[in-house]
């Protein structure tokens, strides 16, 4: 492990952590974002497939046009004035939503092309994650750069395709007993394919993927200690 990472380990576990939106800081499992679409319609590969190409078409390119249009109404501080607020929250709400819709309408023709007609299997849930909190949350938050607005949503992208894929495929086959249409048992439970049991799955899943990222993050912070104590006069060099 660097010296750099170890002391960034050291001082701030957290903000370490909060950096990894794949892993130890997932959108979906840490926040709850998303869940609307996990939960109703992430029953196969299938329909898993469509919603991560969807959101990586959406997603980081809506960041980006919101980040530069928003700059007509920055937020400069984490907590501003209640007349700031008032007057900067409804506009960049817009700016947020509207930059979805416009990528909205030249990612369609892209999905069509793609999936065609199983597109529909989404629904009305498809162009409502244009106000989805993963494309929209950020407007009440400080302005962030075009290089934080790519960064940060590719690595969104991928937390949230990743939990996708997980709980599609695993519904999948609980319910039918195939994964991506490939046969491979009896189905175990047809209720996985509900949104109820949407729900008992996901919150499986998130108590595993928690309790596996408490465990990493106790592992990192082991490390980190046992580097700097290993290579006292490296780290003060370093410095």
């Amino acid at each position: 492990m660097k010296h750099s990472i170890a002391e960034l380990i050291t001082r701030d576990p957290e903000k370490f952590a909060h950096h990894d939106r794949v892993f130890k800081n997932n959108p979906v499992v840490m926040q709850g974002m998303g869940l609307a679409p996990l939960v109703v319609l992430a029953t196969t590969g299938k329909n898993a497939l469509m919603l991560a190409v969807a959101v990586a078409l959406l997603l980081t390119p809506s960041r980006m046009l919101a980040c530069l249009v928003s700059r007509l109404f920055p937020l400069r501080d984490e907590q501003p004035a209640p007349e700031e607020l008032e007057k900067k929250l409804l506009p960049r709400a817009l700016v947020y939503s509207g930059s979805a819709a416009v990528v909205y309408l030249a990612a369609y023709p892209i999905l069509n092309a793609v999936f065609g007609t199983d597109l529909l299997m989404l629904g009305i849930y498809l162009p409502m994650l244009v106000v989805e909190p993963l494309l929209t949350y950020r407007f009440g938050r400080v302005q962030e750069s075009m290089r934080k607005a790519i960064s940060k949503g590719l690595r969104i992208t991928v937390g949230y395709a990743l939990i996708l894929f997980i709980v599609g495929c695993l519904r999948e086959w609980l319910a039918l007993g195939s994964v991506f249409g490939i046969q491979l048992n009896r189905s175990v439970l047809p209720m996985a394919s509900m949104p109820a049991g949407g729900f008992i799955v996901l919150g499986v899943v998130c108590a595993v993927w928690r309790a596996l990222a408490r465990k990493h993050k106790e592992y990192l912070k082991t490390e980190a200690r046992g580097t700097l104590a290993a290579h006292p006069r490296k780290e003060v060099q370093d410095q």
